[in-house]
């Protein structure tokens, strides 16, 4: 009897957690399909949502393609007359500090003139320095730049009807006479951009270190790209005949006078620390490379005696119109008295803001002293010198 009741509270007890864990499981799975409906619910959401973005974008990026082909279209479809309603907006992203402080004296091309040095700082609110890694692996480099010293510039933009923009310049290699601009590389040119190549010599933060240029101080500087040889080199390429004849613009010589070492080393102690060269003897050896060219005008080699002007000083200097220019242009300078022979013209090439005097004789250049150029001629702004060479 005992055996039997016991039995049953075993069965009653089995039977009651049997149906304890039934009601559990059944709870549990009941919880569980109403959280995945949950789920299911939101990740349906989520999708809905991810697609109409995904459509949102690609009805922007469609009508932003539509409108590039509008403006290339309409760009296209202008007429001649409204050309000059159409401009593009760019600004200089950088300033060219050079060793050649005028026009008059700096080489009329590239690399001629290997240890012709210039700083490209680049202004670092529109130029991250992160935009310039990887440029100092290579050699070289293209500037294209703005001819900024043009005195047309101003007419040229604003109203172009009246700049006397002018077809034809006069060309050195054919002694002054004319050729049409675009056979040239005159600075006077419809838009005035000038493009030169240059040896990378280092970059370092926001500078770029350069050297063989032919870029005026102060020169702004709308883009840098590097020189690629396998596609920027043309061995075929050919050029007219009157770009192949020797007129001469190399001199015979290049010698100093007695007088030149004192007075380079007078300057020197006074203006050395702020140039791009160690030492009086490496800007001697500029100074030499510089002359070893012609660089004087058409008009100074034509007219030698009729190239002088009379400054606001009341002085003379010479004509120093840029290579392929009219003669009406000159620059301050190259003060000078008239001249009684041809031996007795004495000209003037202001490199590193000193005045350096120089004279032809028998084919060659005869430099005789260095002076401190002019107040005008000097920069008042912070500039780099050797030593972000050295270092």
């Amino acid at each position: 009897m005992g055996c039997s009741t016991e039995s049953k509270w075993f069965r009653a007890t089995v039977a009651f957690a049997l149906a304890a864990l039934s009601t559990s499981t059944a709870l549990s799975l009941y919880f569980f399909k109403r959280k995945s409906r949950d789920l299911d619910s939101k990740i349906r959401e989520l999708e809905k949502s991810l697609k109409a973005s995904l459509n949102n974008c690609a009805s922007e990026r469609q009508g932003r393609i539509r409108a590039q082909q509008a403006l290339r279209k309409s760009l296209t479809e202008s007429k001649f007359e409204d050309l000059e309603l159409t401009s593009y907006p760019m600004a200089p992203i950088g300033v060219i500090q050079s060793c050649f402080s005028t026009r008059n004296g700096t080489p009329r091309q590239p690399l001629i003139v290997p240890l012709s040095r210039a700083c490209l700082i680049f202004n670092s609110a529109r130029v991250p320095p992160a935009s310039l890694e990887g440029l100092g692996d290579y050699s070289h480099c293209w500037v294209i730049y703005v001819f900024h010293l043009n005195t047309n510039l101003e007419k040229l933009w604003k109203d172009p009807a009246k700049s006397k923009f002018k077809a034809k310049v006069r060309v050195p290699r054919l002694k002054g006479e004319r050729m049409g601009v675009f056979a040239t590389r005159s600075p006077h040119r419809p838009c005035p951009i000038g493009l030169t190549v240059a040896k990378v010599e280092a970059v370092k933060g926001n500078i770029l270190l350069l050297s063989g240029v032919d870029l005026v101080d102060g020169t702004p500087v709308l883009d840098v790209k590097p020189y690629l040889p396998y596609c920027d080199s043309i061995q075929e390429a050919g050029v007219p005949k009157w770009l192949t004849v020797d007129c001469s613009f190399s001199m015979a010589s290049v010698s100093f006078s007695e007088d030149f070492t004192s007075t380079l080393a007078h300057c020197w102690a006074i203006v050395g620390k702020n140039s791009l060269y160690a030492s009086p003897d490496e800007f001697q050896t500029l100074i030499k490379q510089v002359l070893s060219w012609d660089i004087r005008s058409v008009s100074q080699r034509n007219r030698p005696h009729e190239s002088f002007i009379t400054s606001q000083n009341g002085n003379h200097s010479n004509d120093i119109s840029d290579d392929c220019h009219d003669e009406e242009e000159s620059s301050p300078g190259n003060e000078q008295q008239p001249p009684h022979s041809s031996a007795d013209i004495i000209y003037h090439l202001i490199l590193e803001g000193l005045n350096v005097w120089y004279r032809l004789d028998c084919g060659g250049s005869v430099v005789e002293k260095v002076t401190e150029a002019s107040p005008l001629i000097k920069s008042n702004q912070k500039r780099c010198n050797y030593s972000i060479w050295r270092d």
